[in-house]
């Protein structure tokens, strides 16, 4: 990246449903503050819009007991905001999960993953050289098994398998099912649509390799978190169109659906913890190329056909500024003609359905995703 602003950008407005883009000659702060939707992808990622330049918007839900217990512990980690740093600076930062260890830790008790799902790190081919990946499979379990292609979150910046080790092990153990988690490339090393080609990939040596895993061919689904949460749809989308077999299922947990920052749930959760809508316009920022990158129906896939997809299930968050764009995702699904059950979480934060281990509301939403993927295995 450089260490300057270019002298012109792209704004993008969103009107009546539409996005329009144009240059502007004002500075990012001022360009952020008058339009509500910038596309950071045409400025110094680097140097993001500040987050006093953002819209606070009101005040988010209070978190409830054991989240609030959970930010307080994230808080204490003194992780910096996002927006303000590189994405090699964001990658050391203090995560959810370090929070969720150290909350553990506080109440004595233990910190190991669950034992009942056994794990091996291996590589696949990709389009861009191998993919790590860890295949998950639960002990003692007959197969074949049902596979799920996993893809975890971090805006397509940051994480990976390990951050996200914890959703993918619970939807293994629950679903009764082989799971693969992918380190897929990120940006801005690796930019849009970098990840999207890797997901794909993935989903496709799983269909190909799903027997020499322990599980069945003939039930693949896909799954994510977030960022994730949109490659699992994306991925469903681009083997409809290349004429792929379709994953069973899709299980999408708080999707980055769509590129309006001026929702509803953006503007009530524009300072929430640990995502908020400065760290998301950064995320965008660092992954796409260029405006048109923010209309692509595989990253704003509330502007996409979703006709001829398999089921769905979608699960959201309240104190979350992805919230509203998942909510019209399941209602455009459903608008579509496709299957889609989704249920939205009150009191809990982004990045919840991992912290198994300390909110009995992950628990149940681990549940829920899993009995959507079982019913359609």
């Amino acid at each position: 990246m450089g260490g300057g602003l270019t002298t012109r950008w792209a704004v993008v407005v969103m009107t009546g449903g539409a996005l329009s883009v144009s240059a502007c000659s004002k500075s990012p702060d001022a360009a952020v503050r008058d339009s509500g939707l910038a596309t950071p992808a045409t400025m110094d990622s680097s140097r993001p819009p500040s987050p006093n330049a953002m819209d606070a918007g009101a005040a988010p839900a209070k978190p409830e007991g054991d989240m609030q217990l959970v930010l307080d512990e994230l808080g204490s980690l003194q992780p910096k905001p996002l927006e303000t740093l590189t994405p090699a600076e964001a990658r050391k930062q203090p995560t959810p999960k370090d929070a969720v260890v150290a909350l553990l830790m506080r109440q004595g008790k233990p910190t190991a993953p669950d034992a009942s799902v056994a794990t091996r790190d291996t590589t696949i081919p990709g389009p861009g050289g191998r993919l790590p990946v860890r295949i998950y499979t639960p002990k003692g379990a007959s197969g074949p098994l049902p596979v799920v292609v996993y893809y975890h979150g971090g805006g397509w910046v940051i994480a990976d398998r390990n951050v996200y080790d914890a959703g993918a092990r619970a939807i293994s153990k629950d679903a009764n099912a082989v799971v693969v988690s992918v380190d897929y490339r990120l940006a801005p090393e690796h930019k849009f649509p970098a990840a999207h080609d890797d997901a794909f990939a993935a989903y496709q040596w799983a269909l190909a390799n799903a027997a020499r895993i322990g599980g069945d061919p003939n039930r693949v689904a896909t799954a994510g978190e977030s960022a994730g949460g949109n490659l699992a749809l994306a991925t469903a989308m681009a083997a409809r169109d290349k004429g792929v077999k379709l994953p069973v299922h899709v299980l999408s947990v708080y999707p980055i659906a769509g590129t309006d920052t001026m929702t509803a749930s953006y503007v009530e959760n524009a300072a929430a913890k640990p995502l908020s809508r400065p760290a998301m316009v950064w995320f965008l920022g660092h992954y796409t190329r260029s405006a048109a990158d923010w209309k692509d129906p595989r990253i704003n896939l509330v502007g996409a056909d979703l006709k001829g997809l398999p089921p769905v299930t979608i699960i959201t968050d309240q104190i979350d500024p992805l919230r509203s764009e998942g909510e019209t995702l399941a209602r455009k699904l459903a608008d579509a003609g496709v299957q889609v059950d989704s249920r939205n979480y009150d009191g809990v934060a982004h990045e919840f359905f991992g912290m198994g281990a300390v909110l009995e509301k992950a628990r149940d939403a681990n549940q829920y995703g899993a009995d959507g993927l079982k019913k359609n295995f």
